[in-house]
């Protein structure tokens, strides 16, 4: 069915307020999978901390590499300063045997590594080889040989060069059995190693290559550290020099903390993309000291204890944080040092305090709630000493009273009434900021969103938060955004890769718990990275050159979403077409969002009374041929943003739509 619409923009008048790049700001956490995928590392367990998977004494990940049939293994302390522990390897004379240890892992290739081991030896062994393998046939890959100079802890580095990219490739470290042999007696044919990486040459900061093109593309303006994981954080782990880091257990997701990005990563990895970083504080587990010495650590000179420590580590100027967020979801369960509001609006302040007293012109976000109650008793008690209040906007079909057996149809209409609520949360939160002049000043920053199918921990069928659904769901909450662009100035979408609802880039073929019971590789893909259609949403949105808002006036047709219990909106007529416009510095380009969130297809007539415009629209169209398209390993560009010409003839008598689609027109004047 084809529905009419007509969209009227006001191009006489532009928005007082400049719309801020932060609006598409993304967001880091060590979360599940998150970290694994980013870091441009291809192996696990690198400093053999995890528990034997094994009745032999090996690290998790690793596996014995062996045909002696006495080789020992055990795990011990690591080398002195290091964390993780030592896997030891005996190697009995008379075996006359290979032995060391291997994993499992997905290599690109024609690639050069860097094979960088920690290790010591009994002095009869001389050397270890490092080689990869293609697991199915046993081709040689490539190989490099480390030479053992010392009896003693020594690091030792070496370049693999792998021939060819190998989805199923077998890493192994070992003392060759054509080794010249010792004299077996006590504390000989002993091999020690407390660490063992491989690291390509192109990557940047110790991020994947693909992964840093992705998110440059995505043009960020803003790079959020944070998540629950970081109440229980200790940023003193996470610098100095990186085998020396301790090992942390991840009290909020489980397994250990990745110690290979802290601090001085995460800045070089927002340096590299030109973002600005905004860095949560551990306010869970942590004081206002700790606190007030990760903003020294940060943005102190070399003459201050921990600019100082900065200094020490490679980094002597400040990195200039400005931006700083107290408290990730205090008011829930899940989250180390829950509280009330009360009590977290009070234990606030002496956060604040101390983290200026370091540096006064720090712009800080403190944690907000969609519940109202929390929202007035922070900004009643605390109101007065922060710039922002926080929010985080999850939305799925739970809310509505709904399950899988709802028909899809009423699921995803329930999915595209995103913005609905965004307005609601939004404008509630702002009754509560106006109604004081002591707080008046204060923004929001809505530091998390995304869609959120329920239940989203046991997964069935297709991935649903990476539909085109969903990719229309973020659009729309996107125009909402940026018609509250005088309120909300930043914006951080979860996640940035792989995770727990999903970054918008993604990883290999296995991620958070999407695919339970399948193993990494299982699609033999393990090495694909693309974005999915919410990645296109994104890229499309920041790649734009907006800078004010422009009045819109949609006629379009409705639909309403079957809610089987109360919601905070009205769901009985919502507007088919969800369209924001905007204008560049100059007032030179138009730029319109128009996002057909119904089933239907939609014929729209555009005006802009007004404005000279050029005979040419360029349009860009993110669309599929149905709403729960995805892209995959097996077709990562199924969704994707195309770009065309359309006379301005085509808009004045009526353009269509697709259905569940997302479109941005750029219009120059004559």
């Amino acid at each position: 069915m084809n529905r009419n619409a007509k969209i009227t923009i006001d191009c006489s008048r532009t928005s007082e307020h400049t719309i801020n790049p932060y609006l598409f700001g993304h967001f880091v956490e060590d979360i599940r999978d998150h970290m694994e995928a980013m870091l441009a590392y291809p192996l696990k367990d690198m400093d053999f901390e995890s528990e034997s998977l094994t009745k032999r004494e090996v690290s998790g990940s690793w596996t014995t590499y062996t045909n002696g049939k006495n080789t020992q293994y055990a795990l011990e302390g690591p080398a002195p300063r290091h964390s993780g522990r030592g896997q030891r390897i005996r190697i009995l004379s008379d075996d006359e045997a290979y032995a060391g240890i291997a994993q499992k892992a997905a290599l690109k290739g024609p690639m050069d590594y860097t094979v960088k081991l920690v290790a010591r030896a009994s002095i009869e062994l001389k050397y270890v080889l490092v080689q990869a393998v293609d697991r199915r046939t046993e081709e040689l890959l490539g190989g490099a040989r480390v030479d053992l100079s010392s009896h003693n802890w020594r690091e030792y580095e070496a370049r693999l060069s792998v021939a060819r990219e190998c989805a199923d490739a077998e890493l192994r470290i070992y003392v060759p059995a054509d080794h010249p042999r010792w004299i077996d007696h006590v504390s000989t044919g002993m091999l020690w190693l407390d660490h063992a990486s491989l690291l390509p040459m192109d990557s940047v900061a110790m991020v994947k290559r693909e992964v840093i093109d992705m998110t440059r593309d995505l043009n960020a303006g803003m790079m959020r550290l944070a998540g629950n994981y970081i109440s229980a954080y200790h940023w003193d782990h996470g610098v100095g020099p990186v085998l020396e880091r301790p090992v942390m257990y991840n009290e909020a997701w489980g397994g250990w903390t990745s110690k290979y990005f802290g601090t001085d990563e995460f800045i070089r990895f927002c340096r590299e993309l030109q973002v600005e970083p905004l860095i949560c504080i551990n306010d869970g587990s942590g004081t206002p000291e700790e606190a007030a010495q990760w903003v020294e650590y940060c943005n102190g000179g070399a003459d201050t204890p921990m600019g100082a420590l900065r200094a020490a580590n490679g980094h002597p100027e400040p990195y200039g944080v400005r931006y700083w967020e107290i408290g990730n979801e205090v008011w829930g369960q899940w989250q180390v040092g829950t509280c009330s509001a009360e009590e977290f609006a009070k234990r606030t302040v002496p956060f604040i305090e101390a983290m200026k007293a370091v540096d006064p012109s720090l712009i800080l976000s403190v944690c907000g709630h969609f519940d109202q109650a929390w929202n007035k008793t922070v900004l009643d008690i605390a109101g007065d000493r922060f710039e922002y209040l926080t929010l985080h906007l999850y939305h799925g079909y739970g809310p509505f009273g709904m399950n899988r057996e709802t028909p899809a149809d009423e699921r995803y209409k329930a999915i595209a009434a995103f913005p609905e609520f965004t307005r609601h949360h939004v404008s509630k939160t702002e009754e509560h900021i106006r109604a004081n002049a002591k707080h008046s000043h204060v923004k929001l920053a809505i530091t998390e969103y995304n869609t959120m199918y329920y239940p989203n921990t046991i997964r069935k069928g297709l991935p649903d938060e990476h539909t085109l659904g969903a990719a229309v769901a973020n659009a729309g909450n996107l125009n909402e955004m940026l018609r509250r662009s005088d309120m909300i100035h930043i914006g951080s979408f979860s996640d940035l890769v792989n995770g727990w609802l999903g970054g918008c880039i993604r990883v290999g073929d296995y991620y958070a718990d999407q695919y339970r019971g399948k193993e990494a590789g299982w699609s033999g893909k393990p090495l694909a990275v693309y974005g999915t259609p919410t990645y296109e949403v994104m890229k499309l949105y920041a790649n734009r050159d907006i800078r004010h808002m422009l009045q819109v006036d949609a006629e379009c047709g409705t639909f309403s979403v079957e809610a089987s219990k109360p919601t905070p909106v009205a769901l009985d007529a919502l507007p088919d077409l969800d369209v924001a416009a905007c204008a560049n510095e100059d007032g030179s380009v138009v730029t319109v969002f128009i996002v057909n969130r119904s089933l239907n297809e939609v014929k729209a007539e555009l005006d802009l009374p007004g404005f000279d415009a050029a005979e040419e629209t360029i349009v860009h169209e993110i669309t599929g041929d149905h709403y729960e398209n995805i892209n995959s390993v097996f077709e990562p560009d199924r969704i994707v943003s195309a770009s065309s010409a359309v006379p301005a003839s085509e808009w004045r008598s009526g353009y269509t739509l697709r259905p569940a689609s997302v479109y941005a027109l750029e219009i120059k004047r004559r």
